[in-house]
């Protein structure tokens, strides 16, 4: 299995393989084709003759020279597809095969002169999907996801202070979970779940990760202190990484960054200005984050500073988590009534 250093060396490893591997095929084809058709042998050597004419013809400004080895070229390509039609041969059957026919299986599309390469997006999905392989969350979403939530674990009896019993609550946060999710491609909406440990912040977490990944999204979950300790690695040991700019570009990339347990990381000045920095150029190029944290808002204040918390408070729908540690209720399978 990959390691989080060499996740991007070992998927450009891959591209090599897959690209190589769509050589020989075309190789071996074209080596069949002309067993069968010695004339497509024949035709191709000569087309590729012409062209080599061609290109020195129009160096040479010989344009009547160069337009009738055009024109041969071209008389030859239609011989060759007659050939090829009557044989009921596939107009393709003589062009490489890419996984990805939009980066021809390099990861990258077209490099603009003097700017760096766009990565390709089977490139950033691959890059998503080892880290959550490394992660072990995927098979998770095989388990907590909007098709297995059970609201009988939550409490059906109504606490006073709030006014609601925790069954009814989380239908709520259901109902905005899913509305979340449908509106994802729509419109532009950030998400601050919290509440005490065990009420099920994570589990609407992956709620939404699963329905996302399975639409198509790139989605990435990470923990608050593993996200800090990438940023820490990227800042201060950027010599020593293998490629330090991938994680960093994933996590800026993704169309949704699930920021889980913020809070449970070791807090110093470089954290809380990474973390600004984050949500803050999230923001600015309007890519979704979805954020879960034990703290409730009046202690977000003391923790992070209040640049952070504004951007908060003015840009994510805070949604709070009431009741009672579910994870003790399903771990001897118990349940309410509905």
């Amino acid at each position: 299995m990959m390691g989080y250093k060499t996740v991007y060396r070992d998927l450009m490893k891959y591209y090599e393989a897959t690209r190589e591997n769509a050589e020989t095929l075309l190789q071996q084809r074209k080596e069949s084709l002309y067993q069968n058709f010695p004339r497509l042998a024949e035709i191709d050597v000569a087309i590729a003759a012409l062209g080599l004419s061609l290109v020195r013809q129009t160096l040479a400004g010989n344009i009547s020279e160069a337009k009738e080895a055009k024109l041969k070229a071209a008389t030859l390509e239609q011989e060759k597809k007659e050939i090829m039609s009557l044989n009921n041969v596939p107009d393709d059957y003589l062009s490489v095969v890419y996984e990805c026919p939009l980066c021809k299986d390099t990861g990258y599309l077209s490099m603009i002169e003097g700017a760096r390469a766009e990565r390709c997006s089977c490139l950033k999905q691959r890059l998503v999907e080892e880290y959550y392989s490394l992660s072990n969350v995927k098979g998770i979403l095989g388990e907590e996801n909007f098709d297995t939530f059970d609201f009988r674990c939550f409490s059906p009896a109504v606490i006073a202070d709030e006014g609601i019993s925790p069954q009814n609550h989380m239908g709520a946060v259901h109902r905005m979970a899913t509305d979340f999710v449908n509106e994802f491609s729509t419109g532009f909406n950030n998400l601050l779940l919290y509440g005490a440990a065990g009420l099920g912040k994570t589990f609407i977490c992956h709620c939404i990760a699963k329905d996302l990944l399975d639409a198509g999204h790139t989605v990435l979950y990470i923990t608050a202190p593993r996200l800090f300790k990438i940023i820490e690695d990227y800042r201060f040991n950027r010599e020593a990484l293998e490629e330090p700019t991938e994680m960093m570009d994933a996590i800026t990339d993704v169309d949704l960054l699930i920021l889980d347990d913020l809070g449970a990381e070791f807090m110093t000045v470089v954290t809380s200005s990474a973390l600004f920095d984050l949500v803050n150029q999230r923001l600015l190029s309007r890519k979704p984050m979805v954020i879960s944290t034990n703290l409730p808002p009046d202690e977000l204040v003391h923790h992070y500073s209040a640049r952070i918390v504004s951007r908060f408070t003015g840009y994510y729908r805070m949604i709070k988590f009431i009741g009672e540690d579910i994870r003790i209720m399903k771990k001897y399978g118990g349940r309410y009534a509905t």
